[in-house]
């Protein structure tokens, strides 16, 4: 059986739409700890796993400046645990990362093996859990992914409709470059990926929806094709402080994971009209 950690956050939520309920065990931390090496040894133990996903994390990225432990324990330690798992268990891991591994520098898509500079506790964490899993697991595919959103939980598209339906104007940085991609576009990638993966892969991936965009355009397209009369103002980075700095560009490169698994990827704005619909 598949094991889904992080089962309550968006992208399992949208990995048991495409699995099922019985199509894998969905754990979040009250069911497993993955900071805890013994439990999650246990857990092993108790179920004959086939795979492991791991979609849990911790995400509050300026919350991350204020309790780098908490972010470190989720984000690094956690994927540590599962890749040992993975490894004694000879099953495939398919661990999520981030864009935030990267400092923003970047002036065109950024490929696989460009190094990574993260800028904030957030990214150094996911990098460490990176790391983690490349030293520990025997077959892993690690996925990084960015400004992902969907029906559930909370997520700038949301926050962006409900903005929309209480305000005249809003505004949106206009200044950082990235992609935003629909959880349900990864969940398909990577039930899509879980098979083919070789043994004894140890790879990093790149993965988003096609395009690039600001989060002024992001904004803009939510609220225009969500037919809302909100009006979305452009500014800059500087204008709208918060405690974690930012990538100004995380546009990623997906040429690898396209040619390996074959994968053809949906334009964002594509997503963007699929959330609207299924929300509506």
């Amino acid at each position: 059986m598949l094991l889904i950690t992080g089962a309550n956050g968006q992208l399992g939520s949208c990995l048991k739409d495409i699995l099922g309920e019985k199509g894998a065990i969905y754990t979040d931390a009250a069911e497993l700890d993955i900071t805890n090496e013994n439990d999650v040894r246990a857990f092993g133990a108790a179920h004959e796993l086939t795979g492991i996903i791991n979609c849990a994390a911790y995400t509050n990225v300026d919350k991350a400046e204020d309790e780098p432990e908490p972010a470190r324990r989720i984000n690094a330690l956690g994927p540590e645990n599962l890749a040992k798992l993975a490894a004694e268990k000879d099953i495939p891991l398919v661990h999520i990362s981030t864009d935030y591994v990267f400092n923003g520098t970047a002036n065109q898509p950024i490929a696989e093996t460009a190094a990574p500079a993260p800028i904030g506790v957030y990214g150094k964490t996911k990098r460490e859990g990176e790391e983690n899993v490349l030293k520990h697991a025997k077959t892993a595919v690690i996925l990084r992914t960015a400004w992902l959103y969907s029906p559930y939980g909370k997520n700038f598209l949301k926050t962006m409709l409900a903005l929309g339906a209480q305000k005249d104007e809003i505004r949106v940085v206009a200044d950082q470059f990235g992609t935003p991609t629909y959880a349900p576009h990864l969940a398909e990638a990577i039930v899509r990926i879980l098979p083919q993966i070789k043994r004894d892969t140890n790879e990093i991936y790149h993965f988003t929806d096609e395009g690039s965009a600001t989060w002024y355009d992001f904004a803009h397209y939510i609220l225009k094709t969500a037919g809302s009369a909100c009006r979305v103002r452009p500014i800059a980075t500087k204008d709208y402080p918060t405690k974690a700095v930012r990538p100004a560009f995380s546009v990623l490169d997906k040429s690898k994971i396209k040619r390996d698994f074959n994968l053809e990827i949906s334009h964002w704005t594509k997503g963007v009209e699929e959330c609207l619909t299924k929300l509506s």
